[in-house]
């Protein structure tokens, strides 16, 4: 289940834990893995978007997590994931993200209209993913 290079851009540092676990075997399972970039919190979104904008220079495809952002099921997911090729995700901090970030992004993704925490997001964007790649080949992880 190969698909384009990833990479996560994501604000604040995954320590070891339940929410690093579960990124990670996701992560693991997806072909090549998601290269990662956490950036420092800084304290508010203004900071942290012009940190977040710098980690994306010269980007391709640029998807922001963001509750008011396109909310799809997993096989639209699928087919909008091959079509971006490579993928530039950014997740924001607990203040969400900047305006810039959100007006330098090609789409936004909403995982829900529920609050997640931030470090949450990578596992099940990682989750996704996979399925997202699982979807594509035909392989029977995902149920419809």
């Amino acid at each position: 289940m190969r698909g384009a290079a990833l990479t996560l851009v994501a604000v604040g540092r995954l320590r070891p834990g339940v929410e690093a676990d579960l990124f990670a075997h996701y992560n693991a399972r997806i072909r090549p893995s998601m290269t990662v970039t956490e950036v420092v919190e800084k304290g508010g979104r203004r900071p942290e978007g012009e940190a977040i904008l710098a980690a994306l220079a010269g980007a391709g495809c640029v998807v922001a997590l963001d509750p008011q952002g396109w909310a799809m099921d997993s096989v639209s997911f699928a087919d909008a994931l091959q079509s971006w090729g490579r993928v530039h995700f950014v997740i924001g901090g607990a203040d969400g993200l900047d305006e810039a970030v959100l007006q330098r992004a090609n789409t936004r993704l909403s995982l829900g209209p529920m609050t997640w925490p931030h470090l949450l997001v990578r596992g099940m964007l990682a989750e996704q993913v996979f399925r997202a790649r699982a979807i594509a080949a035909g392989h029977p992880y995902h149920r419809a």
